[in-house]
């Protein structure tokens, strides 16, 4: 009885100082958080939805870099795909082109030294963002970089769901066909996501990056801007924009766990008559958040809502439409993590002609699933009440 007595209190006290830990952190983040704010430009943005057309463009745009390529990924795995992303870094590295590329230090911990100090030898910096730190260990683990984004002569920027592994390109039998939506930006938007990459870049080296090439301005057809964010100010701002809707609102995302004040907007659209409807994967590739998401669901289910699970692969876009006005899409889930916790990044777009597109990709992903009714949910084994259960307690995290 002694050792279980001593092994609760351990416990006990582990949780009060993650609580405390956490709580603090994000207070002190928050005081020293000053928001960056980008004016709208006018770009050519390219909707790419598999990952054999996105790498297929994207490897291209390397090859053919002139100056400088930018490169910041969450996610960078130990496998075959992602041993031949660094040896095309080495092969433009061998031809001039210079070369920072930024890793999230837990999205990206498997990555072999191996492969970084190959890439070293050849002049490619690397760095990872977001190690954990005291006095905040607990809270700095879990606000993670989370921003999958590459920038090419300060002229193409990619931007979007995609980090580079096997499953992206539909090599991991588990969560294959992977559905995700990927932008490709060309023209005076891509300075500005460049200029987001710097300040990650600076935050991780404390290095200020002079760029002495200017690209030639280029202005594209598609009016947009880019929201950087960092746990504040991204709630406010979803929740503003799902008040302004007066048709319709479509929202696809693999984890729906968004923050109170948001959802309760989505209800609040759903009285006014608003159209809302929901995408969300049948898979889940990370335990509770499908659970997690279930008492959301049920409610928006209750109040008039639309919710559609994609059955064919894993859907793991990111992806807000708001009437047939403004398309928001980027990094960030619509959950409380993405809004709340991670770094961030998301591009949203005025142009009709890119939304129909959007809308069409969005309708195929549809089609291709079943609607979920509250029926459903009512009647749910017990594993996963269970399930359910334990991602209430984490909420805040998911």
């Amino acid at each position: 009885m002694r050792w279980l007595f001593v092994i609760c209190l351990i416990i006990a006290i582990i949780g009060i100082w993650g609580y405390i830990d956490f709580h603090l952190g994000k207070y002190v983040h928050a005081k020293n958080w000053k928001k960056r704010e980008y004016p709208k430009r006018k770009s050519h943005i390219q909707l790419i939805t598999n990952g054999g057309e996105l790498y297929k463009s994207y490897f291209q745009d390397l090859q053919e870099a002139k100056h400088s390529i930018h490169i910041l990924f969450y996610i960078v795995k130990n496998d075959r795909f992602s041993k031949l992303f660094f040896e095309a870094l080495i092969e433009q590295a061998q031809r001039g082109i210079k070369i920072r590329l930024l890793l999230d230090w837990l999205g990206s911990r498997k990555v072999p030294k191996e492969w970084i100090m190959e890439a070293q030898k050849y002049g490619i910096e690397i760095e990872f963002c977001h190690r954990p730190s005291f006095p905040f260990l607990f809270f700095t683990l879990q606000q993670r970089n989370h921003r999958k984004i590459t920038i090419i002569d300060s002229h193409i920027g990619y931007l979007g769901g995609y980090n580079i592994g096997k499953e992206y390109i539909d090599m991991e039998p588990e969560l294959s066909p992977w559905r995700d939506y990927h932008i490709r930006i060309v023209g005076e938007g891509a300075l500005d996501l460049e200029q987001e990459f710097l300040v990650d870049w600076y935050r991780a080296t404390k290095k200020k990056v002079d760029m002495p090439h200017k690209p030639e301005k280029v202005v594209g057809e598609s009016v947009h801007y880019f929201y950087p964010s960092e746990g504040i100010g991204v709630v406010e701002h979803i929740e503003n924009l799902i008040h302004r809707a007066e048709e319709s609102i479509i929202i696809g995302t693999p984890y729906f766990v968004p923050p109170k004040k948001v959802f309760l907007a989505l209800l609040d659209a759903l009285k006014r008559g608003v159209y809302v409807s929901v995408l969300v994967p049948d898979k889940a590739d990370h335990p509770f958040v499908k659970e997690g998401s279930f008492p959301f669901l049920r409610k928006l289910l209750a109040a008039g809502g639309k919710v559609h699970q994609y059955e064919k692969g894993f859907f793991h876009a990111k992806i807000i439409v708001l009437d047939n006005t403004i398309c928001d899409i980027g990094t960030a889930n619509f959950d409380n993590r993405s809004f709340l916790l991670n770094h961030e990044i998301n591009c949203f777009i005025y142009d009709q002609d890119f939304i129909k597109e959007v809308k069409e990709a969005l309708q195929e992903d549809m089609n291709r699933s079943t609607f979920l009714t509250l029926e459903n949910l009512k009647k749910v084994p017990f594993s996963v009440t269970f399930r359910e259960w334990i991602a209430g307690l984490v909420r805040g995290l998911l």
